[in-house]
């Protein structure tokens, strides 16, 4: 069992990056976990690492606040790599969080374990492969397991590593809009994370600082317009033409729904489909 033991504020070690991977409270929130602290005390040892603080930040902020005895819980683990997964697991297995969140963490632990890997062959520590059935790049075990572990796709698990690296490229801009992103507060989607990635540092801190002030704007996809058709053509043209209008117009609103059905947005995949309808019933009356 941890040992659990009293502790002195002064001997904790606050870590920045491991502290900004567990999601900031709302005020709400952090004003009844300090209402219960004050009336109940710190019921909960807090988790630590080496003296870093790897779980309770809040309470620990709150009873130093208040001077509010606490214990504390020690684990050991052989790296700091090893040490952040346990903090992504154990915030995933409290299930109190959103699907950006749960995203957030599949990501940043299909990345981290990926960093654990101590051969070319892909085998850590979590997963041992015989060598001669191992032919796949490192990565790729790790990401089908973790995919059975969280009961998602191996595609997903991988999309989920581009949306944790975005959403900490946004951090470094600004660690309030990470919040406000992972908490729901705002709506940027998926795909225009993606683009800010390759987007220049002007373009990001500028999404940064709009998200963080509340000025941020989604933008509003175009309509489609149905093509115009050039009656000069054949019957036989015009038919063939037809054809290939079809197929593109499938293919586009695919691709569209595509996107829209990752970023899980309701009202915008209802928008989609009545576009698509009319552009349908448009070229069926050219035709």
């Amino acid at each position: 069992m941890p040992e659990v033991i009293p502790y002195e504020v002064s001997e904790i070690i606050i870590d920045d990056e491991l502290k900004a991977l567990l999601p900031t409270l709302s005020t709400k929130a952090y004003e009844l976990l300090e209402e219960s602290l004050l009336e109940h005390g710190c019921l909960h040892p807090l988790v630590l690492w080496e003296n870093i603080l790897i779980d309770g930040y809040n309470r620990y902020e709150i009873a130093k606040k208040h001077a509010i005895p606490f214990t504390v819980e020690t684990k050991e683990f052989n790296s700091r790599d090893d040490a952040i997964v346990w903090i992504i697991t154990t915030q995933i297995a409290r299930r109190n969080l959103n699907a950006k969140q749960l995203s957030y963490y599949r990501g940043k632990h299909y990345k981290m374990e990926k960093r654990l890997i101590k051969n070319e062959k892909g085998n850590n520590q979590y997963n041992m492969v015989l060598d001669h059935f191992d032919l796949k790049p490192p990565g790729e075990n790790t990401a089908r397991r973790l995919a059975k572990q969280y009961n998602v796709s191996e595609p997903t698990i991988k999309r989920d590593e581009q949306f944790a690296d975005a959403i900490d490229t946004i951090g470094q801009s600004s660690p309030e809009a990470k919040r406000n992103i992972l908490a729901g507060t705002t709506d940027i989607t998926r795909k225009h994370l993606r683009e800010l990635m390759i987007s220049s540092e002007d373009d990001i801190v500028d999404t940064a600082k709009k998200i963080e002030d509340g000025t941020f704007e989604k933008p509003k996809p175009a309509s489609p317009q149905p093509p115009s058709i050039d009656t000069s053509y054949a019957p036989d043209e015009i038919k063939q033409y037809r054809n290939v209008l079809l197929i593109n117009v499938a293919d586009n609103f695919a691709a569209a729904m595509r996107e829209l059905i990752k970023d899980n947005n309701d009202l915008e995949i209802i928008k989609a489909l009545r576009a698509h309808i009319n552009v349908l019933e448009s070229l069926y009356i050219q035709f």
